[in-house]
């Protein structure tokens, strides 16, 4: 009989190519993966791993095993499932990532939704951005990833994981108060795109779909101060240093001395929970799915969605502001961004 966490190492070191990789993403010591997979060995009979380099390579008795523990696994969590919709319960763990704007604007009302109604669930939050939880997710390590993606850039899906989709979120244009512009009720994306821009970090998704909107109008983007965290971007804005997209959702408190203002076109990140397949009738997954729509529709951005422990709960009326946009002379705001 294998033993499910032996597996598990085995497909671990089998994706990262090390022990040390391997027992990151499972949480877990170098040793205790060296450990499983000696144990394993013993089991088969076989040998399941050669040093190479600094890495180490499989056996082809380990490739063999690995491809029937992708399927066994897979067998395994759907048959949790359906015994979990059998028995119709909500109980145990549920592990959920987020990244750092979604667990302060979209996290705090599912799980206070969760535990009301879901006294016996254990939950256990962490903070990773979609790069990073959508691997935990297909390694089970997490059982929820809540993650973005900005217009032309989708972000990739592995083929055994489904997503829910709980809302858009509008990024506003962050400037400092004194800017020439910052008097106006609305901006046009080509009067910004040749100002000094406070981006996220270089290689991130989020990066790179900000070059493709510039670059979209014909600028070569003016990338001045990179940061990955947006009060980080709002605190270098208030210092006049540049000009920042800021989300809605998660944004916290604007600075003193920055103006936020809404852009046209409008830029647009879907936020969305993502899941593995074979978990999709536990109980517990689709009452993770309920909460998070009900946070979502709590927010300015999101759908109308009733709280599932509550039927009067109506979401928040939207607060935008509208107006015509006023002129500003060209010389004005040349003189801001020389």
């Amino acid at each position: 009989m294998f033993d499910l966490d032996q597996l598990l190492a085995l497909q671990a070191v089998a994706r990262e190519g090390s022990l040390s990789r391997a027992a990151q993403t499972l949480h877990l010591t170098p040793s205790a993966i060296s450990q499983r997979l000696a144990k394993l060995e013993k089991e088969i009979g076989q040998t399941l791993l050669q040093p190479h380099g600094r890495s180490v390579r499989l056996t082809p008795a380990a490739q063999l095993l690995v491809q029937h523990a992708s399927r066994i696994l897979s067998l395994v969590h759907r048959t949790r499932a359906e015994l979990e919709n059998h028995r119709g319960l909500v109980t145990g763990d549920l592990s959920m990532a987020a990244f750092p704007t979604a667990i302060r604007g979209l996290l705090p009302a599912a799980l206070r939704s969760l535990a009301r109604e879901h006294p016996d669930l254990q939950l256990r939050i962490h903070e990773q951005e979609p790069e990073k939880s959508l691997p935990l997710l297909t390694r089970s390590v997490i059982d929820v990833a809540i993650v973005q993606d900005w217009g032309s850039r989708p972000l990739p899906l592995p083929a055994d994981i489904r997503t829910q989709h709980l809302l858009e979120d509008t990024a506003d244009l962050a400037l400092p108060a004194n800017h020439p512009l910052a008097h106006r009720t609305a901006l046009d994306i080509t009067e910004i795109a040749n100002q000094p821009w406070i981006a996220w970090t270089s290689g991130t998704l989020c990066h790179d779909w900000l070059l493709d909107v510039l670059r979209a109008h014909h600028h070569q983007p003016r990338i001045a101060h990179t940061s990955a965290e947006y009060p980080s971007q709002l605190a270098l804005v208030q210092a006049g240093l540049g000009i920042a997209l800021t989300p809605r959702v998660g944004r916290g408190p604007v600075p003193d001395q920055v103006t936020v203002i809404p852009v046209s076109p409008a830029p647009v990140r879907r936020i969305y929970a993502a899941y593995r397949q074979d978990d999709e009738q536990r109980p517990t997954i689709r009452a993770a799915l309920a909460a998070l729509r009900y946070a979502a529709a709590q927010t300015d951005c999101g759908p109308s969605q009733a709280d599932p422990t509550k039927r009067d709960v109506s979401p928040k009326a939207d607060r935008e502001g509208s107006g015509r946009p006023s002129t500003t002379s060209a010389a004005h705001v040349a003189e801001w961004t020389a």
